[in-house]
């Protein structure tokens, strides 16, 4: 009887207010979107980071007819200083650090040049010759590039080591920007949406004031007063919640796999069980959370007033 008592309030403060709970809900709705589109960018930011890394190699550039470099003062590489870097890549000093690694001459890069940039005006305007021969090597932790670029850096005939975590760095910097901002606009929304609720239940509380005073007058504690209005804060954010899941599924179901998984088939990215067993548990968490904390501070207030 006393739950259905509480069922009862919160099914009256829900039809008088209904207004006030699609502004809950909807701002609700799109804060949590952020937060949803936030986690999923940085989940896709560390998928990228995991493959990506694992297949950076590092380019050991050899000296060009044309190159400027200290190191190639005296022209285009001789066949001793390329047999040179291989000795050293196959020394006992660095042969621990490297997985593999593969030579390629100027023919080899040519011809990558040209499939690469097939149709291109660039294309007509470059020989062998102007390309370098480079040693591509993978190393066993690419995070300990930094043996092989201080090994070979100042050998006669190396152009440059370069290694091409440094280009995707660039790339998941851009990346965190974007989801930073989201988190950002995220908080923001989550504010705002702590405040309606707040304000909600503090209305809510006021339209019931005379029902209120007859349950103080009949001896009803603080606790079961408060019970009903809470649950309608939460109600509203949970719904709010539940719109923003479901959202976050169809932007990983229609646009990430449908799209983006057969736009650029050379990368992964994260799937519907990442969205649905991670991101939506942490938004309905997080919004019943927040809905019940704001809620009770709300009733708590008033009802001291």
């Amino acid at each position: 009887m006393r739950f259905a008592l509480i069922l009862g309030e919160v099914g009256t403060g829900l039809r008088r207010n209904m207004s006030m709970v699609v502004s809950v809900v909807l701002v609700t709705f799109i804060s949590l979107t952020f937060v949803g589109a936030a986690i999923l960018l940085q989940m896709q930011i560390g998928q990228m980071k995991n493959y990506w890394y694992d297949k950076a190699q590092v380019a050991v550039y050899m000296c060009t007819a044309t190159s400027s470099d200290a190191n190639c003062a005296n022209g285009e590489a001789t066949p001793d200083q390329v047999a040179a870097v291989d000795a050293q890549l196959k020394s006992p000093t660095l042969a621990p650090f490297i997985q593999q690694y593969y030579f390629e001459d100027h023919q080899q890069a040519y011809d990558q040049f040209q499939q690469q940039f097939a149709g291109k005006d660039v294309a007509k305007y470059v020989t062998p010759d102007l390309l370098n021969e480079t040693y591509w090597v993978n190393m066993v932790d690419p995070q300990q590039s930094d043996v092989l670029v201080e090994s070979l850096s100042g050998l006669a005939g190396v152009d440059s080591v370069v290694d091409q975590r440094s280009y995707l760095e660039q790339i998941f910097s851009i990346l965190n920007a974007a989801s930073y901002t989201a988190v950002g606009i995220a908080a923001l929304m989550l504010v705002a949406a702590v405040l309606l609720i707040a304000t909600t239940i503090r209305l809510s509380a006021f339209s019931r004031r005379r029902e209120i005073g007859i349950m103080r007058l009949v001896g009803a504690s603080n606790r079961f007063i408060q019970t009903p209005f809470i649950l309608e804060g939460v109600i509203a954010a949970l719904v709010g919640s539940v719109l923003a899941g479901v959202t976050i599924w169809a932007i990983v179901h229609f646009f990430v796999q449908g799209y983006l998984q057969q736009l650029l088939q050379f990368t992964n990215f994260v799937t519907e069980g990442d969205a649905l067993s991670i991101v939506v548990p942490v938004l309905i968490v997080l919004a019943a959370l927040l809905a019940a904390l704001s809620a009770k501070f709300a009733i708590t207030r008033y009802l001291k007033v």
